[in-house]
């Protein structure tokens, strides 16, 4: 539910917003995507309903998965950490379809942009660079909860999701990595 707060919260605060033809590609390091076009219209549930029933083990991170822990602070991106398998790439391009991507992404590259109805952002592997930090164990360790439309959401740990949050050192990283310290139980 705290997703689908968020989500009406995006929705209530971006409503009279213009667009300024700023992508979530073109976020600064402090305000994040929620300053960018990417926050109009975000609605990510058609994407992460797909990803679920085409059997994808995709883990949803970012602010996103900060959200899911309790974070107030809204976005406008989607990222996903994917193992990079064919078999995982075949999930994903199937919910990426489902979900009216036009424009598939390129899944043999570590890190590559997206954009669906509702939702665009990175879908990442554990074979890009994120410091000191091996991400692979965070897709193991991944939480799940079932949203009230029926379909699982999994996303990353809160351990895992602050170590990420260090390793990038953005300014809004270390800010959403002390907010979610301070949210850890």
């Amino acid at each position: 539910m705290r997703l689908r707060r968020a989500v009406q919260r995006i929705r209530d605060a971006t409503r009279e917003r213009a667009a300024t033809g700023r992508g979530p590609e073109e976020a600064d390091d402090v305000a994040g995507t929620f300053a960018t076009d990417g926050a109009l219209g975000f609605d990510p549930f058609l994407f992460l309903r797909a990803l679920d029933e085409a059997g994808s083990r995709a883990v949803v991170i970012g602010q996103v998965a900060g959200i899911m822990h309790g974070s107030t602070e809204l976005t406008g991106d989607l990222d996903l950490l994917w193992d990079g398998t064919p078999e995982q790439a075949r999930a994903l391009r199937d919910a990426l379809t489902v979900a009216g991507c036009t424009d598939l992404p390129d899944l043999d590259r570590s890190q590559a942009a997206y954009r669906v109805s509702g939702a665009g952002g990175d879908l990442c592997t554990p074979a890009l660079p994120w410091g000191d930090m091996d991400v692979a164990h965070c897709l193991a360790r991944a939480v799940s909860t079932r949203d009230p439309a029926g379909f699982t959401i999994r996303y990353a740990a809160l351990d895992d999701l602050i170590r990420m949050r260090r390793s990038l050192g953005r300014p809004k990283d270390r800010r959403r990595a002390d907010e979610l310290e301070r949210l850890h139980p």
